[in-house]
C-alpha cells in the first residue's frame, strides 16, 4: 500500500530498537529518534532530541496553533521486547492486510499513526491549541522516557498510541516485582542432618502465594480492569545434583488495580513469610521490592473520551470504552496532571514470535487522531 503512513511504519520497523535494559547489547532508541526527528522536522514541527540517560534519547515534536487553546500531546514509545526466536524481525512485510515485524503492534503502528497525524495538520495548518508530539524511549522496561517528558513538558491531554484495537482506553492495571530469597543448608546430598533444602522452603512460600492470587481472584473485579492478580515470574537455586540447596531466589509479578499502592506486594509476601516463620522457626527468608508502577484511571469529567467516542463515531466505528489489561505511561504522564486515553491500532503477537499490526487500523487511527486534535485544541 503507497501511503504515508504505512511507508513509514515500513522504514520504523526496519530499525531495530531493542531495549537494552531488557536485552543486552540491544540497539535502543538512537537510530529510530533519528529518523522520527528527522520526519517531524520535514512536516514543519519545532523538535528537540532529549536523553533520558546516556544514549537513550526522547524525540519531542511541537506545532503551534495560530490561536490560543488548549494542548494535546500524542505519546509513542520507540523500544520494542527482544526478538530472539522470529524470523527476520526487521524485515517488514504486508500479508492480507497485516503489516508484520517486531514493534508493528506494540508500538510502531501507533507511532506511524500518530506521526502522520501531525503531518496532515501540519500541512492543513492548526487553528488553535497546540500538539506535542512524544516519542519516547524505555516504555518496556522502566519508562525513563516517559518519566524524562514530564519534567519539561506538559498538556490539557494526551493520546498514549498502545494497540488498543481501536478501543478507548480509560484505565489500566498497575503493577510491582517483588523478590523473595530462601536461605537453607548447603550439605552432601547423603547427610540430611546436615542439610537445609532452600528450594523445598521456596515450596511453601509458592503455596502461600497461590493462596493470595485464588484470594484476589475471588474479589468483586474493578469494572474496567477486572482483579488483581500475581504470578512468579522468574525461579534459581541449587548449586548442583549432590549438595542441599542453600539459596532459592523467586522474583514474582503482582498486577495492581486502582487504590492499591505500589508496595502493597511487599506488604502480602511479608505476610506469608512471618506466618510461615511463626510455623518453623528453622524457615528463614527475605523479601525486597524491585519496582513498580501505578495503575491509571482517567477523571471521569474529563472530555477527552467523549471527543473520541464521537470521531470515532463519524468514522462508522464502534466508540467502546474499556479498561486496558497492559500498563502503559499513561500512568506516568498522569504524574504530571496530564490525563489520556489509550488508543491505538491493534494486531496480535505482541512480545511474540510473529506481530503484526492491521494496515487498516493504522489508517483509521491516523484520521480519528486527526479530528479529535481538531476539535480537543479547539475547545
Amino acid at each position: 500500500m503507497s501511503d504515508y503512513a504505512i511507508n513509514l511504519l515500513h522504514d520504523l520497523i526496519a530499525i531495530d530498537s531493542v531495549n537494552p535494559s531488557l536485552v543486552p547489547g540491544g540497539a535502543g532508541e538512537t537510530e529510530i529518534a533519528d529518523l522520527v526527528a528527522a520526519e517531524l522536522r520535514k512536516i514543519g514541527l519545532d523538535v528537540e532530541l532529549e536523553e533520558a540517560a546516556p544514549g537513550r534519547p526522547n524525540v519531542i515534536g511541537v506545532l503551534e496553533g495560530r490561536a490560543p487553546g488548549r494542548s494535546l500531546m500524542y505519546c509513542g514509545h520507540l523500544d520494542t521486547v527482544g526478538v530472539a526466536g522470529m524470523n527476520a524481525p526487521f524485515d517488514p512485510v504486508e500479508r492480507e492486510g497485516r503489516l508484520y515485524g517486531r514493534g508493528s503492534a506494540d508500538m510502531k503502528g501507533g507511532v506511524a499513526s500518530m506521526i502522520a497525524a501531525a503531518r496532515s495538520i501540519a500541512n492543513a495548518g492548526l487553528a488553535s491549541g497546540r500538539v506535542v508530539v512524544a516519542a519516547v524511549a524505555d516504555e518496556e522496561y522502566a519508562s525513563i522516557g516517559a518519566a524524562a517528558v514530564i519534567k519539561k513538558w506538559t498538556a490539557d491531554g494526551a493520546v498514549v498510541l498502545e494497540p488498543s484495537d481501536l478501543e478507548i482506553g480509560i484505565a489500566h492495571k498497575g503493577f510491582s516485582w517483588v523478590e523473595i530469597v530462601t536461605e537453607g543448608i548447603a550439605a552432601h546430598g547423603s547427610r540430611p542432618l546436615e542439610g537445609r533444602d532452600a528450594i523445598l522452603r521456596m515450596g511453601r512460600v509458592l503455596s502461600g502465594l497461590e493462596s493470595l492470587n485464588r484470594d484476589l481472584q475471588s474479589k468483586p473485579p474493578h469494572p474496567l480492569v477486572g482483579n488483581a492478580s500475581l504470578h512468579a515470574s522468574l525461579i534459581t537455586g541449587g548449586r548442583e545434583l549432590s549438595t542441599y540447596p542453600d539459596r532459592c531466589t523467586l522474583q514474582l509479578e503482582r498486577r495492581t488495580i486502582s487504590g492499591e499502592t505500589a508496595e502493597i506486594a511487599l506488604q502480602e509476601v511479608h505476610q506469608i513469610l512471618d506466618r510461615l516463620k511463626n510455623e518453623d522457626p528453622e524457615f528463614s527468608a527475605h523479601a525486597k521490592f524491585l519496582f513498580g508502577q501505578p495503575p491509571y484511571e482517567i477523571p471521569k469529567d474529563h472530555d477527552l473520551p467523549t471527543i473520541l467516542q464521537t470521531e470515532l463515531g463519524r468514522q462508522n466505528r464502534a466508540a467502546k470504552s474499556s479498561g486496558m489489561t497492559f500498563w502503559t505511561d499513561a500512568a506516568i504522564l498522569a504524574q504530571a496532571g496530564i490525563q489520556s486515553v489509550i488508543f491505538g491500532p491493534g494486531g496480535a503477537g505482541i512480545h511474540g514470535l510473529e506481530e503484526y499490526v492491521r494496515i487498516e487500523e493504522v489508517l483509521v487511527c491516523r484520521d480519528v487522531l486527526i479530528e479529535v486534535t481538531r476539535a480537543f485544541c479547539a475547545s
